[in-house]
């Protein structure tokens, strides 16, 4: 799915705080993404374990950070950060749409570490949502992590997931889920596990529509996606199953497992897709989906 080039992505709200000292280490191997995952869960920051990076004490200020100089969907399509500037915009709109009252979040794209009130943010600990602020934290870099650890092609869609799962969790957060479902435990069928797919199943059911909004002259900022487009962003959420990921590190436990199998992530990513919003409801035991495989 790419940005139809003369659409105007100029209102973004995007923003970049200042940057403070780089990640520690050369790699990032399985444990980094076990805190990707646990992490934004848990509404903590693990980059402690990672050898880098300290709890920050506070969101950046909009006097310490700047918007992102991006104009038009052809900024969208040539460079990750415009391309996540063009998604804040049509994710405001669409969740303005479907939820009364809507407030959108912040959106910060930002390099290496930056403080947060969850603790620090870096692309070693992921995308991510931080309640207390109503922020997203999204490092680009990690799209080349997914590319170099996990053979993912994470292309402009799998992005387009990515950045609208942690929307879904803001969604959550002014909708009274996460009030209701904490999510602090772990295992297949737990309100943890259940948070995550539902943020999945959100992000899916933006991406079915995001293709027919358009800015204020009428121009569609997106083109609809292809088929190969649609694989990329259902192999993205194949390989940050927790299944998966603990494959690859050699142990397989279900009773671990904080956002899903690669199954389940999968299938609610098209659940979404296919029939909206309104079919999102991951806390309903009759929707028949297997929480375990």
């Amino acid at each position: 799915m790419t940005f139809n080039p003369d659409s105007d992505i100029s209102g973004h709200r995007t923003r970049r705080p200042g940057r403070t000292a780089a990640i520690a280490g050369g790699g990032v191997g399985v444990l980094a993404i076990i805190a990707l995952l646990a992490g934004p869960l848990l509404g903590i920051d693990l980059s402690g374990l990672l050898g880098g990076g300290t709890q920050g004490g506070g969101s950046p200020s909009e006097s310490g950070s700047t918007v992102l100089a991006c104009e038009t969907g052809e900024d969208a399509n040539m460079q990750d950060d415009c391309r996540m500037a063009g998604a804040q915009v049509l994710l405001d709109d669409y969740w303005a749409q479907h939820v009364e009252g809507y407030t959108p979040p912040q959106l910060y794209v930002f390099e290496g570490q930056t403080s947060t009130q969850c603790g620090t943010a870096s692309n070693s600990v992921g995308p991510f949502y931080c309640p207390p602020e109503q922020g997203v934290y999204i490092d680009p870099d990690f799209f080349q992590i997914m590319r170099q650890q996990f053979d993912a092609s994470a292309g402009e869609l799998a992005q387009l997931y990515i950045v609208g799962h942690e929307w879904g969790h803001h969604i959550q957060n002014i909708t009274g889920v996460m009030a209701d479902h904490p999510g602090r435990e772990s295992g297949p069928g737990s309100d943890g596990v259940r948070i995550e797919l539902q943020a999945d199943c959100y992000a899916g059911a933006w991406l079915a529509d995001a293709a027919e909004l358009t800015d204020e002259n009428g121009v569609r900022y997106l083109e609809t996606p292809t088929e190969a487009q649609l694989e990329d962003a259902l192999n993205a959420a194949l390989v940050v199953g927790d299944d998966h990921i603990q494959e690859m590190s050699g142990f397989s436990n279900p009773e671990s497992f904080t956002h899903g199998s690669s199954k389940n992530r999968q299938y609610w990513f098209a659940n979404g897709y296919q029939n909206g919003a309104g079919v999102c409801d991951t806390f309903d035991d009759s929707v028949g989906v297997d929480l375990v495989s």
